[in-house]
């Protein structure tokens, strides 16, 4: 945890330690040195409390908030819901973006039923013949990115709301030990391989989703939570299993609906990057956890 501020022990923490709960601001105090030190876990946590914390004592000696009385959350955090959203996209951006531009797409083209509206979200008709006939034909970078925006097509409801709740899930947690750059390029990498298997396997340009960046997301998260468990990411072995079993069942019950070969391609290609995050970090730079720093 990051020590975020510390006050001598006549000032009663209490309403504040309540008011940090309201916000969901997880935090601990601990009397050290005959000083009360609060504990956060993160450097934008930090920052709340450092602008938080001054004003709330202003407020207590200023006779603005008794004592005695519950504590006024507008007072300090304006629109709740409103700071909870910029917290999260300070904490979260390029997660958050996804999200915002998958759920626009899903607008667009009525959950997929219009799909013809965000047709240049397709995959490039290009060679189907193999790997490398397909990256010879990658002879512009609008080629190339046409390879990525299958990802932000989505067709139903059930197939959006699946893939954003398993990207935030993921998505935040990898975005709070990883610079940006290093989470981006995880994210088109997958997105690129997954679409382009999928291309590769059906030989036609009509899918898409972002199942395939979600199971990469996935692989990626279980080798870092296996070989590297200091890291702090959520994904034990049988969340694990769940989505392999997911994928299989899919497949036996749906395969003409669900994009099997971005899945698994997706799935594969994190699992490698997840193997060659660990051999960084721990082999090159003798570190046991992942971290920004």
């Amino acid at each position: 945890m990051i020590r975020a501020a510390s006050l001598g022990i006549d000032t009663d923490l209490l309403q504040y330690s309540q008011f940090l709960r309201s916000q969901g601001i997880k935090h601990r105090i601990i009397e050290e040195s005959g000083q009360q030190v609060i504990w956060v876990g993160s450097e934008l946590e930090k920052q709340f409390v450092s602008t938080s914390l001054p004003q709330f004592i202003e407020a207590i000696d200023t006779g603005r908030l008794p004592a005695t009385a519950p504590v006024n959350r507008s007072s300090f955090s304006g629109k709740p819901l409103l700071n909870a959203i910029l917290r999260a996209f300070i904490a979260s951006p390029i997660t958050l973006t996804l999200i915002t531009l998958s759920l626009l797409v899903a607008a667009v083209s009525v959950l997929g039923s219009q799909a013809a509206r965000v047709s240049f979200l397709f995959y490039p008709l290009i060679a189907p013949d193999g790997v490398f006939a397909l990256l010879g034909d990658i002879t512009s970078l609008s080629v190339l990115l046409k390879t990525l925006t299958p990802m932000f097509l989505h067709f139903g409801e059930l197939h959006l709301v699946f893939n954003m709740l398993w990207l935030w899930y993921f998505g935040k947690q990898l975005e709070r030990i990883q610079s940006p750059w290093i989470f981006l390029s995880l994210v088109l990498a997958t997105s690129f391989i997954s679409n382009t298997t999928q291309y590769l396997y059906i030989d036609y340009n009509n899918f898409g989703g972002m199942s395939g960046v979600v199971y990469g997301l996935v692989g990626y998260t279980w080798v870092v939570h296996t070989f590297m468990p200091r890291s702090s990411l959520l994904l034990n072995n049988n969340m694990f299993v769940f989505f392999v079993l997911a994928l299989v069942i899919m497949e036996i019950i749906a395969s003409s609906w669900i994009a099997t070969a971005a899945h698994v391609g997706g799935l594969v290609s994190g699992l490698v990057l997840g193997v060659m995050a660990v051999l960084y970090y721990r082999v090159v730079r003798r570190q046991q956890s992942i971290s920004r720093r």
